[in-house]
């Protein structure tokens, strides 16, 4: 294992952390976020919030970007990862782009609106005058069973293992 793969899964632990905040504490879909600076330190985080404010735009990444950005006093997140438990979709993947973004780290695959190279690939998209780096795939099967139980607990429905 890397010392990256290793900083990866030490990051994406917290996401995870905050996803089950989510769930837990909010019924909000388990989505958790955080942007780390260049240097290591998390400077902002977030957990979906879209049910409980009435904002669809209030996805994980776009809350811990807002974050982020606070944090900076600045609207560009130059050098920052964003680690996030699934993977982004085209609004989330638009708005890395916007904020200049280095890099993206997810979990689990979402084959249904994922905009990070499963059904769009926007974060690598040559037309884009910025492209983010990606990393998918990180503790995927944790982040993924996270949001089946989820669902399943909503339809009434057993957990799978």
């Amino acid at each position: 294992m890397t010392l990256l793969s290793t900083i990866d899964q030490t990051f994406m632990r917290e996401a995870l952390a905050l996803a089950e905040h989510a769930r837990d504490t909010h019924d909000e879909i388990p989505v958790g976020a955080l942007v780390v600076d260049a240097s290591g330190e998390v400077i902002g985080q977030g957990w979906n919030r879209n049910i409980g404010d009435n904002d669809p735009s209030a996805h994980a990444e776009i809350v811990a970007m807002r974050e982020a950005g606070r944090a900076l006093g600045n609207h560009r997140l130059v050098g920052a990862t964003l680690y996030v438990t699934l993977e982004p979709c085209a609004m989330c993947a638009m708005a890395m782009i916007h904020a200049r973004l280095a890099r993206v780290v997810f979990g689990a695959f979402d084959p249904k609106t994922g905009a990070a190279g499963s059904v769009f690939d926007l974060l690598a998209d040559p037309r884009h005058n910025h492209r983010v780096d990606v990393t998918g795939g990180v503790l995927a099967d944790e982040a993924g069973s996270m949001l089946t139980n989820y669902f399943r607990a909503k339809r009434g429905k057993p957990a799978t293992s």
